[in-house]
């Protein structure tokens, strides 16, 4: 078990759907735990603004009242702030002088940053330009910068799945911009020796997501009776990872020397076919209806993702299969519905 207790932790885009996780997960074990968020992107102040065009926002408007209730209940100060902004993050980060900063800032979606590349860039790139730059600056007290990349940076997945080596060939913007994020950050390490960790997550689920990911549109569909559309065939594959086992991980990142200059696979390490998450969801829902369309060709073809390397680097060990993970989800969204 690794104790974080002398460890102040700045999450950048930490009130996001990874990061309110992240950040309960690093209170328990110790460490002191600082939010900067502006809220705006697939947040409160996004979810406002779209409310009429979205069915689903009055639902959604409750998760971030909850992330927010529970970051107030655990005491991890949130601060209002746009990553954007250059000297509002410097100001910041030289006022609660954290050891470590995890980069969690980004369009999370992948066909929003095909629609939408510019406001992608801004949000992605210049968060990172930003919050690199006042790491290395001579003020700066982060001795390790975790940056969030995606699965995505690999593009069309080789028969057999990924590994760390693979050579990365990403599809459509949004790829595209996670491994030009990678690429900066080591980049910043072989120029300034800034120590680093980049991480590689894949199709993740769980509690208080807003994101639309697979499985929460599944599931959102279902409780509402809805019938729950597939891309392609059924037999597409996903890395289907929980997010607790993924906020783990990352413990095991932050606790680990050797998790420095490291590139990490953090999924389940086994890929499923749609139509295995779609018999899962019928023995819950066993009246659930299911529409079938062709897949967008922007949409690469995918699968496992050997986490080999974590597991031996880093002590990484995933608890949640499927099966386990699905239940979970699903009894946490029963007790939601029922406030």
């Amino acid at each position: 078990m690794h104790d974080l207790s002398n460890r102040k932790i700045l999450l950048v885009g930490g009130a996001g759907f990874i990061g309110h996780n992240l950040a309960f997960k690093l209170k328990e074990f110790g460490a002191e735990v600082f939010i900067a968020d502006s809220l705006s992107v697939n947040n409160y102040c996004y979810l406002m603004s779209h409310r009429a065009k979205n069915p689903s926002s009055e639902l959604y408007l409750k998760f971030i009242k909850e992330r927010l209730d529970l970051l107030e209940e655990k005491h991890i100060p949130l601060m209002v702030l746009d990553a954007r902004d250059y000297h509002a993050l410097s100001r910041y980060m030289d006022d609660i002088k954290a050891d470590t900063l995890v980069h969690l800032a980004a369009v999370a979606h992948a066909d929003r940053s095909n629609k939408d590349p510019y406001s992608t860039f801004d949000h992605s790139l210049r968060t990172l330009e930003n919050a690199l730059d006042n790491t290395r600056s001579s003020k700066s007290t982060i001795k390790h910068f975790v940056y969030f990349s995606s699965s995505m940076v690999y593009g069309h997945f080789p028969p057999g799945g990924v590994t760390e080596e693979t050579v990365c060939d990403p599809l459509g913007i949004y790829g595209a911009l996670k491994y030009s994020g990678e690429k900066i950050v080591i980049a910043y390490n072989q120029v300034f020796e800034m120590p680093y960790t980049i991480v590689r997550p894949s199709a993740l689920y769980g509690p208080r997501c807003i994101s639309r990911r697979v499985i929460q549109i599944f599931l959102e569909n279902a409780f509402r009776d809805e019938e729950i559309v597939v891309n392609g065939k059924g037999d597409d594959k996903l890395d289907f990872t929980y997010v607790d086992d993924l906020v783990s991980g990352i413990v095991n990142v932050l606790g680990n020397e050797s998790a420095k200059g490291g590139i990490f696979n953090l999924t389940y390490g086994e890929s499923r076919a749609i139509s295995d998450l779609v018999g899962i969801m019928k023995k819950y829902f066993p009246k659930l209806k299911v529409k079938y369309v062709p897949k967008d060709g922007l949409t690469p073809d995918r699968g496992t993702l050997n986490i080999d390397k974590a597991k031996k680097s880093i002590g990484y060990a995933p608890k949640y299969p499927l099966e386990k993970g699905i239940e979970e989800y699903i009894n946490w969204y029963r007790e939601f519905l029922k406030k």
